[in-house]
């Protein structure tokens, strides 16, 4: 198997092999006419942040202290590094720390002409692999620690990183000589088998070669497992086609004398009749919303309403070309024919005589083309994603001219827009109703970091919700004809305000953030507390919002599980956190009542990729924390899980000593020193494979929200371990 990304192959002769033939032809490429790379190419392939580590290791390779490093050098630390003892990685490590050990004789010569080595180039080259005979003082320790946390993007006060550096020093000195050698070092990494078992030459990431094709397995889909777990959407999606099969083979039959063409356009019509009225019917979004309440929702695939709303949007833009050229053909056909006609006049002009409302089919079928073409454009994910949400917003409001065009084009449509219809009038009416009864007001607002505004909002007594619901947001301040969702981060149980975390990725979230940036009034702050409407006098003061829900997801299904898997990646966690507060207060009432007693377990894995994202959600997190001390004493009902991706992993060797005082300190004064949690924050990205694999503390559900890339993975983990997987969709 090929080197994952940062790590150099191990146990696999072969794979060594290949991958130092490949580590050469690389070498060259890089090197210059010297046939060596000196430092500063050496820190540019290594991607460091921390010159530190790029010296330290540079230093050690340059086993001569020319100021270069040769093939030759370079082969025979790597394989030292793969084939090596786990001494001899232990001595490397160990001669990385030691910044001012001493210099074998052998190991410093003047550097290549042109080329000028650096003070701590001298100072540190020395052979690899030699028996080292310094030792790491605490000043050096804490050089190490600093430049680590510099690498994975972690900033901690002057305090902490002395703390660091002390309950590091202090365990591994066992002789309080004021100084660590080899062999404390190696028998303190000893308390850390997971560390030592990842012990690495990740330092050369930029060496690892491309991902080799593996082992050909059966695609996801034609396993078992997937099958298991998609027969709701799979069965949908069958019904679906065959539907429409039976839909264009029977309009196809009715018309099989009239030539070539007309069989096909009236059979792709027909099916366009269904699509075009049916597609609404998946965005019946309050429908959809009761019917989670009842038995349907075990058959029908209600979470993945979104994906098949945009699969029945594709499906009906080639109909409708597939329509719209079969009727060109055939108009093709018919002016050939001598009938006084040109191709023009058919296409452009009501002189035809073709269609149910003055021959109009023609003029109606051109602009639903543009319509339709012009909607899936808009919808694509480059437009959504782009930060122009907007674009997407208002050109799918162009529902209403392609209705009322194909109610114009067709004498059939307006049959099979009755019913999907009417649900639709009554959905937007209701809506416009509760959402503009007495407009609310946002008594609230906190800038979080990266641009996250945190808004609380007054609740009136009549709005009910669940945990994990989402509503349409207008504030007229910042767009006044704009909705757009977002889900609850408040549990139900809290009374007076619910709460909404924004983070600025489009133009308007971009512009929400601004305004309260710039428009904030802290008199009016102490109505939060209060949980009511402000009176009529202080409207200037609080900027008023409407609300269209709210609206339930996948996740009204966490307490019919047994055992939770909450997965939130970024802003990812806002579902959650109304999930999480409502969990609690649910666990606390069953302890006394036994009344929930389904939902016994509950993970919750938050994935990040720097420090100040923790800070969203870090009050909430504290809070769970301490109702969790004072819960059931038999087990932990919640537990939870933080990594953060942008520092190095336990698999990366510059990260040996962060991740062991980390791990000291965190046990000494019971707390993280990342986020100042109880609950460790885990450096790196999870382990799937493993993580998944541990949960087996009943019947799994993994309830995801994040980014589309990472629930494709954890989809793929789940249907291989036969967990239940549900992706918040909206």
């Amino acid at each position: 198997m090929a080197a994952s990304a940062g790590t150099a192959p191990e146990n696999n002769p072969a794979d060594n092999a290949e991958w130092l033939r490949w580590v050469s032809k690389q070498f060259e490429s890089i090197a210059g006419d010297d046939k060596g790379i000196d430092l500063e190419e050496f820190k540019v392939a290594l991607k460091v942040k921390e010159s530190f580590f790029a010296e330290r290791f540079f230093a050690l390779f340059d086993s001569d202290g020319s100021g270069t490093i040769s093939l030759g050098e370079l082969l025979k630390a790597l394989k030292l590094l793969i084939y090596g003892s786990e001494t001899e990685k232990l001595q490397f490590l160990f001669q990385v720390y030691d910044v001012d050990g001493k210099i074998p004789k052998r190991a410093v010569v003047s550097p290549s002409p042109g080329k000028q080595a650096s003070a701590s180039q001298l100072l540190c080259c020395r052979a690899l692999g030699d028996d080292s005979s310094g030792s790491i003082e605490k000043g050096e320790l804490r050089t190490v620690l600093k430049s680590c946390l510099t690498e994975s993007s972690i900033s901690l006060p002057e305090q902490t990183l002395d703390d660091l550096t002390l309950a590091l020093f202090e365990s591994a000195d066992a002789d309080k000589s004021g100084s660590i050698t080899f062999e404390e070092l190696r028998d303190e990494l000893e308390h850390f088998p997971e560390i030592l078992e990842n012990l690495t030459i990740s330092a050369a990431s930029w060496l690892s070669p491309p991902a080799a094709p593996g082992p050909r397995r059966v695609p996801r889909r034609l396993s078992p497992a997937y099958w298991h777990n998609h027969r709701s959407e799979l069965l949908f999606l069958a019904g679906y086609a065959c539907l429409n099969v039976a839909l264009f083979a029977s309009a196809a039959l009715r018309h099989a004398r009239s030539g070539p063409w007309v069989p096909l356009a009236r059979a792709c019509g027909q099916c366009l009749n269904f699509n075009c009225a049916f597609i609404v019917v998946l965005m019946l979004r309050r429908c959809l919303t009761w019917l989670r309440a009842t038995w349907v929702a075990r058959i029908l695939p209600l979470d993945q309403h979104v994906a098949l709303h945009q699969l029945m949007g594709y499906a009906m833009a080639v109909l409708a070309v597939a329509h719209s050229g079969a009727h060109v053909a055939n108009f093709v056909r018919s002016s050939r024919a001598e009938d006084g006609r040109s191709l023009w006049e058919y296409l452009l002009t009501t002189r035809p005589g073709i269609g149910w409302v003055h021959g109009t089919a023609s003029l109606t079928g051109l602009a639903l083309q543009l319509l339709v073409g012009l909607v899936l454009l808009c919808s694509s994910t480059f437009v959504r994603r782009s930060g122009h949400f907007e674009v997407f917003y208002w050109t799918h409001l162009s529902y209403i001219l392609i209705w009322a065009l194909l109610i114009v084009h067709g004498p059939n449509f307006w049959k099979w827009l009755v019913a999907p219809g009417c649900l639709f009038l009554l959905e937007k009416i209701v809506g416009v109703l509760l959402s503009h009864v007495g407009g609310l007001y946002i008594v609230e607002t906190n800038l979080l970091p990266s641009k996250v505004t945190h808004l609380v909002i007054g609740r009136p007594p009549s709005f009910h919700y669940r945990p994990g619901d989402y509503v349409y947001l207008n504030i007229p301040a910042i767009a006044k004809y704009e909705w757009h969702p977002f889900t609850i981060s408040s549990a139900p149980e809290q009374s007076g305000t619910i709460w909404l975390h924004i983070r600025s990725l489009g133009q308007w979230t971009s512009r929400l953030y601004e305004y309260f940036r710039l428009h904030r009034e802290p008199t009016c702050f102490h109505l939060q507390r209060a949980g009511s409407c402000p009176p009529r006098a202080l409207p200037c003061c609080l900027p008023q919002c409407y609300i269209d829900g709210p609206y339930g997801t996948c996740t009204r299904g966490i307490f019919t599980s047994e055992h939770a898997v909450l997965i939130g990646a970024g802003i990812g966690i806002t579902p959650f956190a109304s999930i999480l507060q409502s969990v609690m207060c649910r666990f606390k009432a069953a302890f006394s009542s036994l009344s929930c007693k389904k939902l016994w377990k509950v993970d919750f894995i938050w994935i990040n990729r720097d420090q100040k994202s923790f800070e969203w959600f870090i009050s909430l997190l504290t809070q769970l924390e301490i109702g969790q001390a004072t819960g059931d004493p038999a087990g932990r009902f919640l537990e939870m899980h933080l990594f953060m991706t942008a520092a190095l992993g336990k698999n990366d060797m510059k990260a040996t000593g962060l991740q062991m005082a980390l791990d000291l300190l965190a046990e000494r004064e019971q707390k993280d020193s990342i986020t100042g949690l109880r609950t460790r924050t885990q450096l790196g990205r999870p382990d799937w494979d493993k993580k998944l694999a541990e949960e087996k503390k009943g019947k799994v559900h993994v309830f995801f929200c994040g980014s589309p890339a990472l629930a494709k993975v954890i989809k793929a983990h789940c249907e291989r371990f036969s967990f239940r997987f549900f992706r918040e969709h909206f």
